[in-house]
């Protein structure tokens, strides 16, 4: 018997399959045309709706329950991972596991947190979010190994600018247009040392140029400040920052340098309740003394900042000081800083601070009627009046950085003559673009 060749075989049986595929295939469409009549059953569609995953901080939760709250005063995260049934070691192991990541003890009043929740009736947390800023959250993951990350959002920065005419003070002001407390004291740590913001008046003027952080088109805090223009009994002050190789500074229009040695101001710009005096009449002892420091009235908790680096000289309660910090900073300035609700942790003598850092929180501890920081200043040795005393400048641009410095001031200083005053002084305010 003579055999058939094998590529003939494979053709003939591929011929086979498709007869059969057609005829089944013609059979399903003659079905499907009498179970539709007269619908063409080529235009059949079946439509299928896939459900996008909710994913929220990074994780799948359409299958968990999500829970949103604020931290409350003297709450404590141990406290509120217990309530969603984290067991006690899991809870005690967090403090080790973030050490690097995040101190869990340091979690604050009014805080944003958010709990990721099985759907029964247990609803054991599976992961806990907090929100200390709005541009970073830590998660904390609950799963076959506890887990800490800090996650940073995307951040967009927005140039804008503002202008305004001083009323009645700057901070009413600039809270009229809209503008964070953070811009009124960056600008205010700029100009300190050249002029008195306590003592402004009606009509003084100003214009900003910053860049705005924003976080999905909210506002997330102030970047820098590119360039100020400020008039003060009608006398023009600049600002604009220049970067000679040292970190950013601030200098005039001349190339002078307005940063001081120490900062102004120990707290955010805040009303002074009481200057320093040589007679003034003591509101609890009710007798006249000297009061050889500066009052700023502000609220119990407002953060205490020294003014400058320099060595923690003592830290500790008296009777009449109540909490205090005194801070030396070279062989010439020591400041102190009196009545705090509680020195900051890891204040204490020996200790080395950096300009700004936050050393304490106001409070009325010791010989005060109310919360206020009552701040005293030593020049060699003999108190002075801090708000008057004279501080030698940094120094101004040096001549290899004049050229480009001066290119810098030509182009923002266009800017800000392009940005327009209120028209109106009797109508305390202005444009914000």
């Amino acid at each position: 018997m003579k055999r058939l060749p094998i590529q003939l075989l494979i053709s003939a049986a591929t011929f086979c399959i498709a007869v059969v595929l057609a005829v089944a295939l013609g059979s399903k469409t003659d079905l499907l045309s009498e179970a539709m009549g007269d619908t063409d059953a080529d235009s059949l569609h079946i439509d299928i709706e896939i459900k996008e995953p909710t994913i929220l901080y990074g994780m799948f939760v359409d299958d968990l329950v999500v829970i949103e709250d604020k931290i409350k005063r003297n709450q404590f995260l141990g406290d509120i991972l217990a309530s969603y049934n984290v067991p006690a070691s899991l809870i005690h192991q967090l403090s080790m596991v973030s050490k690097n990541v995040f101190d869990v003890r340091k979690i604050a009043p009014d805080k944003k947190y958010t709990v990721l929740c099985t759907p029964d009736s247990t609803k054991t947390a599976r992961a806990f979010v907090y929100e200390p800023n709005p541009l970073e959250y830590v998660v904390i993951r609950f799963d076959d190994t506890l887990s800490v990350d800090l996650q940073r959002r995307e951040v967009t920065r927005v140039e804008k600018s503002v202008a305004g005419i001083v009323n009645n003070n700057l901070s009413q002001t600039i809270e009229s247009l809209g503008i964070s407390h953070e811009l009124t004291n960056m600008f205010v740590d700029i100009f300190a040392w050249q002029v008195d913001f306590q003592r402004l008046q009606k009509g003084d003027k100003f214009k900003i140029i910053y860049e705005e952080n924003q976080v999905e088109g909210k506002f997330a805090g102030i970047n820098r400040i590119l360039a100020v223009y400020f008039e003060h009994f009608g006398n023009p002050y600049y600002a604009f920052p220049y970067d000679q190789g040292e970190g950013v500074d601030f200098f005039d229009e001349e190339g002078k340098s307005l940063r001081k040695a120490l900062l102004k101001y120990p707290i955010e710009f805040t009303r002074i309740s009481s200057r320093y005096s040589l007679s003034r009449f003591h509101p609890v002892r009710k007798v006249y003394r000297a009061h050889l420091g500066t009052d700023f009235a502000a609220p119990t908790g407002t953060p205490i900042r020294s003014v400058g680096d320099g060595v923690v000289l003592e830290a500790q309660y008296t009777s009449n000081n109540g909490n205090y910090v005194k801070i030396r900073h070279n062989s010439t300035y020591t400041t102190q800083y009196l009545h705090m609700s509680n020195i900051a942790s890891g204040i204490r003598p020996g200790v080395r601070v950096r300009q700004g850092q936050t050393i304490g929180y106001v409070g009325s501890t010791g010989l005060a009627t109310g919360p206020h920081l009552c701040y005293r200043f030593w020049k060699n040795g003999v108190q002075v009046d801090a708000l008057k005393v004279e501080l030698p400048p940094s120094q101004p641009i040096a001549d290899e950085h004049r050229a480009a410095f001066e290119t810098v001031v030509n182009g923002l200083t266009g800017r800000l003559n392009a940005i327009p005053f209120p028209e109106v002084l009797e109508d305390p305010l202005a444009a914000l673009n």
